[in-house]
């Protein structure tokens, strides 16, 4: 067994620098785990004078062709943490191939390409880990593999980007609009100057196509999860949510049906005394329901330079522990079962309306009426003029199926009278 293991990164940018400061302050903590001291050795950046102070300060070698560490037969594991998707397939896929551990946060690249890249590293007999690509510094994928093996998971779901949850508490605590909010943002460094992939949901989709595939062993696509971001969302909903006893939060979830599974990403109506409601800033939370622990949660930091090294930095320990006792092709989840997607009858929740009606009388009659005629039954209801003529009805629903939450949609879209506002989910 060697003494020390060689260790390759393709990027340094804010997550790669975590990376190497951790290498640095942590490597004696990682030789006491391992028995094996693991070294940082080389370090693949596309321009070299812009990252050669860091690569100084942290005794970096770089290097400006990725084939340098690729091709190197002495380092045995690389960390992917360049980003994006096409380039990161490649050097993945070339680092498999020529046998080395791969470790990656990237969770786009996972969520589109885990099976493929899986088979690959299989293939080559390597390991392919990716703590990180789920809620940074929360060990959730591998809490899941590990410890809720034995176990149903009825449901999994929670705060899984950080961005719309900092955004959604400033609109909250600080009635401030979403153009606001999404400005003062990205001044803070918590969302790009193009935010589609946090405020459109599609970060956290990805996440949930991840935690699905280790929760319930299906590869769900991407367009079999239901997915509404945060845009249009108004201080107005979220003084609605106040006033009912909810908060807002962009909530991903993955639920376990009898005819298959339901995959979402949404704002959710979350109840005040719910730990999720409590969840703030740019924190993530992660909440479990199953058969044999029942309700649990974790909740952590989802991103940043060190939480996400951190992650990273357990994969390697990880990979040398497996080298160690000659099992190194150890796959990161072996749950694997046919991808069965829910009916739509089969899925249930509590709903919430918001709309403009005219306020006369028999208004409630006439939702009452229309709600009877599809079973659907209210829960709470609150009316409030708005004008001499018009008034605002919030109502929240018993569970009702999606097919039963389609169907009543249409009929308000085609009701004259009813001129309809908002619609969430309620946990």
């Amino acid at each position: 067994m060697e003494k020390k293991i060689k260790v390759g990164m393709f990027g340094l940018g804010t997550v790669g620098m975590g990376v190497a400061e951790l290498f640095q302050s942590e490597k004696n903590k990682v030789k006491e785990m391992t028995a094996v001291e693991a070294e940082l050795v080389k370090v693949y950046v596309r321009n070299v004078s812009v990252k050669q102070d860091s690569a100084d300060k942290y005794h970096l070698s770089l290097v400006t062709t990725p084939e340098d560490i690729i091709n190197d037969p002495d380092i045995q594991i690389v960390i992917e943490v360049i980003g994006g998707i096409e380039t990161a397939k490649m050097l993945v896929e070339s680092s498999l191939n020529t046998g080395k551990h791969v470790i990656t946060a990237n969770k786009d690249l996972m969520a589109q390409y885990g099976d493929e890249l899986t088979q690959l590293a299989e293939h080559n007999g390597v390991s392919l880990f990716y703590e990180a690509s789920v809620a940074g510094g929360i060990p959730i994928l591998r809490t899941v593999a590990n410890s809720f093996s034995a176990e149903k998971i009825n449901s999994i779901y929670g705060i899984v980007n950080g961005t719309t949850n900092f955004m959604l508490n400033k609109m909250s605590e600080e009635n401030k609009t979403y153009a606001e909010v999404l400005k003062e943002a990205q001044t803070l460094g918590f969302a790009e100057q193009n935010p589609k992939n946090d405020v459109e949901g599609i970060d956290a989709a990805f996440k949930m196509a991840i935690l699905t595939k280790f929760a319930y062993g299906m590869t769900i696509p991407m367009t079999d999860i239901q997915r509404q971001g945060i845009t249009d969302v108004t201080p107005e909903d979220i003084q609605s949510a106040q006033g009912l006893g909810y908060v807002l939060k962009l909530i991903g979830s993955a639920k376990k049906m009898t005819t298959g599974i339901y995959v979402d990403v949404a704002p959710v109506m979350v109840p005040h005394d719910h730990p999720l409601a409590n969840v703030k800033g740019a924190m993530n939370a992660v909440f479990i329901n199953s058969t044999g622990i029942g309700e649990s949660m974790f909740y952590g930091p989802g991103a940043g330079s060190l939480p996400t090294a951190a992650s990273i930095l357990s994969d390697v320990a990880t990979v040398i522990r497996n080298i160690k006792i000659n099992e190194a092709g150890l796959a990161f989840n072996t749950y694997a079962t046919e991808l069965k997607i829910a009916a739509a009858d089969d899925v249930s929740d509590k709903y919430y309306f918001s709309m403009t009606v005219p306020d006369t009388a028999g208004v409630f009659k006439e939702l009452a009426d229309l709600m009877a005629k599809n079973g659907i039954s209210f829960k709470q209801i609150q009316q409030k003029p708005i004008s001499h003529c018009k008034a605002q009805v919030i109502l929240t629903t018993h569970d009702i199926t999606m097919t039963q939450r389609d169907t009543i949609l249409a009929v308000f879209k085609s009701t004259p009278s009813i001129e309809l506002q908002s619609v969430y989910k309620v946990l």
